[in-house]
């Protein structure tokens, strides 16, 4: 079974949003389910920093093994930070898919950012 944190928001996607931190900045990245569906992270490609990004759109992608994914962005707004390490260690999505392996932060234009989102008992009911 996947872990699921329940501190963290998730989309049907399989994106995972963190609470701001002092900036007003979400973290995301991809859940343990869907790092264990694509197999091993050979290749990640992502938004870059100061890009303006719709909630819904297709901002990067991840290359695995098995196949290539999009990767969406949960809430719109602003990217302030993308996680440089995956460039030279993409496999760390693989082994840290809720820590090292983060995918980029946005700064969300929108207060209500979480809404739409599932909470972790939605997310894992999804998941089955």
């Amino acid at each position: 079974m996947s872990t699921v944190p329940a501190d963290l928001s998730y989309t049907a996607e399989h994106e995972w949003i963190a609470a701001p931190d002092a900036e007003g900045a979400v973290r995301i990245g991809i859940t343990d389910h869907a790092q264990s569906e694509l197999g091993d992270v050979v290749f990640v490609q992502l938004p870059e920093v100061g890009e303006a990004v719709e909630a819904g759109a297709a901002v990067g992608e991840i290359e695995s093994t098995k196949s290539v994914s999009d990767i969406f962005a949960p809430v719109a707004g602003e990217v302030v930070a993308v996680n440089e390490r995956l460039q030279d260690e993409p496999g760390v999505v693989n082994s840290s898919p809720y820590g090292d392996g983060w995918l980029f932060a946005v700064r969300p234009s929108a207060e209500d950012h979480r809404a739409g989102l599932l909470d972790a008992e939605g997310y894992t009911a999804q998941i089955g």
